[in-house]
């Protein structure tokens, strides 16, 4: 059995579907991806073989922030056109003999992904990483840039329903265009023909669990993820080995507007409690601030075995590092940025194994408080403990669900 694994977006779409490749593999099946190239290393890391899709996402997303990129920035209607096109290119091209397409990510590609299972005939499984991509009565939708939330609209039924007209003015026009071209009918809600009407959700359920009663008939599997088994560096356990834990301060895939400020804000607040810090350099570029040996930088690192060594974790709040940090035991402190950081921040609040930071922009004040609750003995112990009580099979659960579900009958749990 083969099945096309699909996603378009950071580096947090990209690690679960490596996670679920590997699930599939132990069960006798085979896994073809396609991602954008930045993901290349992660594929083969897991001999998986990956087709990219378009162009570098790291260098679109620098440049788009930092002001450098070397064409105006698109409209989302533009990028809509441009993913889906790119991602049907590259899905269809390796899709001969799979039996069901399973995708994440952005809706466009997701949109994509869809209309080469259409093509093939085959089945097709939408999966979100956190609970808030789906619509449901218990929670609003992420808010969309030049879409703010009417701030007179309270109820969560009436803004899905916003959402929806959203996702039709955004996506629609760039979507229908090339299925048309394409000999497929047109789809009257984007949104609904990309999530389908009963989508696989990623998460834990103890972090992030799908809040009931809801509309959608959603999968819960639990998170993916990839076993990574790969040692530290040795400069890195040396680091480790001369002192106390440090705190870890990293951005993951987020590219930030002043790099070289956020660095500083976060060395000197470690440093003001007395901690030494660990700077992952990230799609940031983060760097150090001085030469002092209390300071250590690190690039792409095994995060399952490094957040077991940390004192705390500064980070984004992506779902791939809240997870890891939270498996590990870690205190975090959240700095969310866009998309579903903030739901991620509030979660860790709520738990009481982290904090989350007021806003996007650090400072040495707003850290030092966020720094105090993290590193209290309380949120340690809190930490522990909900870190014991998330499941690690979520990508096992997933492939068995997948591959018996088309084995039986042919149709997987999404239509």
């Amino acid at each position: 059995m083969r099945v096309l694994l699909v996603t378009y977006g950071s580096r947090g779409d990209a690690e679960p579907m490596a996670g679920l490749a590997v699930a599939l593999r132990a069960l006798g099946a085979e896994a073809r991806a396609c991602a954008p190239p930045d993901f290349a290393e992660l594929f083969a890391g897991v001999d998986v073989p990956m087709a990219p899709i378009g162009s570098s996402v790291r260098e679109m997303v620098k440049g788009n922030v930092t002001g450098t990129a070397p064409q105006p920035p698109e409209s989302l209607p533009q990028r809509a056109a441009r993913v889906f096109a790119a991602t049907y290119d590259s899905a269809l091209a390796v899709a001969e003999g799979c039996d069901v397409v399973v995708a994440t990510g952005l809706m466009p590609a997701a949109a994509g992904a869809r209309s080469v299972a259409e093509k093939l005939g085959v089945p097709y499984v939408f999966v979100a990483c956190f609970p808030t991509y789906l619509p449901s009565p218990r929670h609003p939708p992420l808010a969309w840039p030049g879409r703010p939330t009417p701030p007179d609209v309270t109820d969560n039924r009436v803004l899905w329903d916003l959402n929806a007209e959203d996702m039709n003015a955004l996506f629609g026009e760039a979507i229908n265009t090339r299925r048309a071209s394409l000999g497929l009918p047109p789809v009257d809600r984007v949104r609904d023909h990309v999530l389908t009407d009963r989508p696989w959700l990623a998460s834990d359920a103890t972090l992030s669990p799908w809040p009931e009663p809801a509309d959608l008939a959603v999968v819960q599997t639990g998170v993916w993820i990839r076993p990574d088994e790969r040692p530290l560096p040795a400069d890195l356990e040396a680091f480790l080995d001369a002192g106390a834990p440090p705190v870890y301060v990293g951005f993951g895939s987020m590219p930030m507007r002043d790099a070289e400020g956020v660095a500083r804000a976060a060395v000197e607040a470690v440093r003001a409690r007395g901690r030494r810090v660990l700077v992952g350099r990230g799609w940031a570029d983060l760097a150090l601030t001085d030469d002092q040996d209390d300071c250590f930088v690190v690039g792409e690192v095994n995060q399952q075995a490094l957040f077991r060594r940390v004192a705390a974790v500064v980070h984004h709040g992506g779902a791939g590092t809240t997870t890891t940090a939270a498996l590990a035991g870690a205190p975090q402190v959240i700095v969310p940025q866009l998309a579903d950081q903030p739901y991620w921040a509030g979660r860790v609040a709520d738990l009481g194994i982290g904090a989350a930071h007021d806003g996007p922009t650090p400072s040495f004040e707003s850290l030092s408080a966020a720094l105090e609750v993290a590193l209290a003995p309380e949120t340690r112990t809190r930490a522990t403990a909900v870190a014991a009580t998330i499941r690690t099979d979520g990508a096992v659960v997933a492939a068995k669900l997948l591959l018996d579900a088309i084995s039986r009958d042919g149709q997987p749990v999404s239509t």
